[in-house]
């Protein structure tokens, strides 16, 4: 019974090998894995899963949220010279805003202090907050079955049980579950909202150099697209699996085992 901004959706020259850091299977430091591979470089597989927040993730422990999760794994990545790539494993209907930016912001840093191609791998969904993240990355792929898009912001309200409420200024409970949003209020939510909304269009040019703004525009009214369809507008770069975007990092990167 709150309300909150969200990113709605309906609902990464010598030989290589692919690692995993994985998300915290429990409070710990973080264990390296090898997935695959004989090289002595690395292509660092970094899972986005689930929903997209700075919360910690609640359940039988308490494991560390996403975002911090994210940046530890970068931070241990930044010291590690034998990476040479990072994959990012995208399957996600979007969460908050914040959230998503700092991820953007984390994974944009760190391909500009270590230079290394990034490579966005779009699961079964890779939507709004999902697809956010993926604009940080050199090059998109997306499934034949994937989901993504989903490009906008959205505020959910819900109007609860009567409550009556003493604030320090008229506006102090805007947006309050208890009561009809007066016209000046929404208008002042939907100011919030066209900001965030122009800031994740921005995001998206920057990441698209082939789509213009009036196009990006166009695509971006929410609406969820396939793999194929997004690679049509041109929002992913190819169709393939995890696989293919390994060897696409790899390529990038110059490695060939």
């Amino acid at each position: 019974m709150r309300n909150a901004v969200v990113m709605g959706v309906i609902g990464l020259m010598l030989s290589g090998c692919t690692f995993n850091f994985p998300l915290f299977p429990g409070p710990g430091p973080l264990q390296e894995t090898q997935v695959d591979g004989t090289g002595k470089a690395k292509v660092l597989l970094i899972e986005i899963s689930g929903m997209i927040s700075s919360q910690e993730k609640e359940g039988f422990r308490s494991t560390p949220s996403m975002i911090a999760s994210v940046k530890e794994q970068l931070t241990r990545a930044a010291k590690d010279e034998q990476i040479k790539a990072i994959v990012l494993r995208i399957n996600t209907p979007g969460g908050t805003v914040t959230a998503s930016d700092i991820i953007y912001h984390e994974l944009k840093t760190f391909k500009t202090n270590r230079k290394v191609p990034i490579i966005a791998s779009i699961m079964d969904l890779g939507t709004s907050g999902g697809y956010y993240i993926a604009a940080a990355a050199d090059k998109v792929l997306a499934h034949p079955s994937s989901v993504t898009g989903s490009i906008g912001v959205i505020m959910l309200t819900k109007i609860g049980v009567e409550a009556s409420a003493v604030t320090s200024g008229p506006r102090k409970d805007m947006g309050s579950p208890f009561r009809t949003m007066t016209v000046e209020e929404r208008a002042i939510f939907q100011g919030l909202i066209d900001s965030f909304y122009q800031r994740f269009l921005t995001i998206v040019q920057e990441g698209r150099a082939n789509l213009q703004m009036e196009q990006i525009k166009r695509l971006a009214d929410g609406r969820i697209y396939t793999g194929e369809q997004a690679k049509e507008a041109g929002l992913v770069d190819e169709i393939g699996y995890l696989d293919d975007a390994v060897e696409v990092a790899k390529k990038q990167a110059g490695l060939t085992d």
